[in-house]
């Protein structure tokens, strides 16, 4: 990813985030859940005030990334069609991204398709240590196969990202843990 486009994502990471009351599990803007200190402004310097404004193109790739992105968000958990959002985020030429990835791996673990999904939970995890969403999904994962030794073992590291047990990351999987609810 060039800088420019890294900047971009940054930009435009930073504005969803600050225009989302609370953010969700099921996140509908990609990124909206970086560490601060991954979407802070970057510091001005004479380097980067040299580098020009991202291209028109740029932006609108960003922009039909998002857009898409938000799209599949919506198939996934509004309309339950996990299959077409699978092949929708997938298009979006994104696989590394941390979001995506998770989505993917929800998506797979919905229709029961629990390797696959094991993969794109361990792919979101290996661009973001501390997508805690991801954590807390695959720790519903490890629940769905019976390992609630290992799935509370994700609660703790979901509990230790979040600062508390109060995140919704966290009483989502401890519910799913406990028996109380299904995600």
């Amino acid at each position: 990813m060039t800088s420019s486009l890294r900047l971009c994502a940054l930009i435009a990471a930073s504005a969803f985030a600050l225009a989302l009351p609370a953010r969700a599990v099921d996140s509908p803007s990609p990124m909206a859940d970086k560490p601060r200190a991954e979407t802070a402004a970057p510091k001005t310097t004479k380097a980067a005030k040299k580098k020009k404004a991202p291209k028109k193109d740029e932006k609108k790739s960003e922009q039909q990334f998002i857009d898409g992105y938000k799209s599949a968000h919506a198939m996934i958990y509004k309309r339950h069609q996990y299959a077409a959002a699978i092949d929708k985020l997938k298009s979006l030429g994104r696989d590394e991204n941390a979001d995506v990835a998770n989505l993917i791996g929800y998506s797979s673990r919905k229709l029961g398709r629990y390797e696959d999904s094991k993969a794109w939970y361990e792919r979101a995890l290996a661009a973001d240590p501390a997508h805690t969403v991801t954590w807390s999904y695959y720790g519903m994962w490890h629940a769905e196969q019976g390992n609630l030794l290992k799935a509370r073992e994700f609660l703790a590291k979901v509990e230790s990202l979040c600062g508390s047990t109060k995140c919704r990351e966290y009483t989502e999987l401890k519910g799913v843990i406990e028996g109380t609810r299904t995600y």
